[in-house]
């Protein structure tokens, strides 16, 4: 029975060993749990990039359409005479420009 003590504490440490090794590999916060969420962590990076590049072009584009909105509403007030309601407009001529 002297000789059963190391091999039964050598099956022990190999039972435990086996039993670290696959709570690392396929454990909730193993090796390929882990692997997994980095994947997925990437893939929202790479979602995320594409929103932020999308925003800014919409932004950008709310912003041309703001100020080009009143870039041809000042043309067209100072080019063409354009009065909106509740305005009064008034002509003023320049005698020598007439006489040309």
């Amino acid at each position: 029975m002297g000789h059963q003590g190391p091999k039964v504490i050598a099956l022990g440490g190999i039972v435990v060993l086996a039993i670290l090794l696959v709570s690392f590999w396929f454990g909730e916060s193993g090796w390929f749990a882990v692997r997994d969420l980095e994947r997925d962590v990437a893939v929202q990076d790479g979602l995320t990039q594409r929103l932020e590049q999308r925003n800014r072009l919409l932004g950008a584009e709310v912003m041309m359409l703001k100020e080009g909105n009143e870039v041809v509403e000042a043309r067209a007030r100072s080019e063409l005479g354009m009065i909106t309601e509740g305005e009064t407009f008034y002509l003023v001529v320049d005698e020598d420009e007439e006489r040309r």
